[in-house]
């Protein structure tokens, strides 16, 4: 599943480059956009944020097997989840895109940090 929609998450002048699949999860996750939203470190794989509201989940697979770069949905909690580590299948997470340049300023980052998210047209 590959499209052209394009998105970008700003920290500070960074910006991470992600390619969106063409999913009901991640359109309705773009009908949000721009959101601002505070990321934090989770177990030293991920980063991740609690969106404002939960996401469509039609037709999403049951779970996803994470590698690095991926821009994902953690459908239990609600919460976006940023991979900068690989990691093992994980029930009710949803692929929403694939982070095609910046992933290495995701990782930098420590402690909590606001990420403005946009759609690139």
């Amino acid at each position: 599943m590959k499209n052209d929609t394009m998105v970008s998450l700003s920290i500070g002048v960074e910006k991470i480059i992600v390619r969106m699949h063409d999913n009901p999860t991640s359109r309705d996750f773009l009908s949000m956009l721009p959101l601002k939203l505070k990321f934090s470190d989770y177990a030293g794989t991920e980063k991740i944020s609690y969106l404002p509201r939960n996401l469509s989940t039609e037709s999403a697979p049951n779970g996803y097997d994470p590698s690095k770069g991926d821009f994902t949905l953690y459908a239990p909690w609600g919460n976006l989840a940023v991979f900068y580590k690989d990691f093992s299948y994980s029930p009710g997470l949803v692929s929403l895109g694939v982070i095609e340049s910046g992933i290495e300023k995701m990782e930098e980052m420590k402690g909590d940090f606001e990420v403005l998210i946009e759609k690139i047209d």
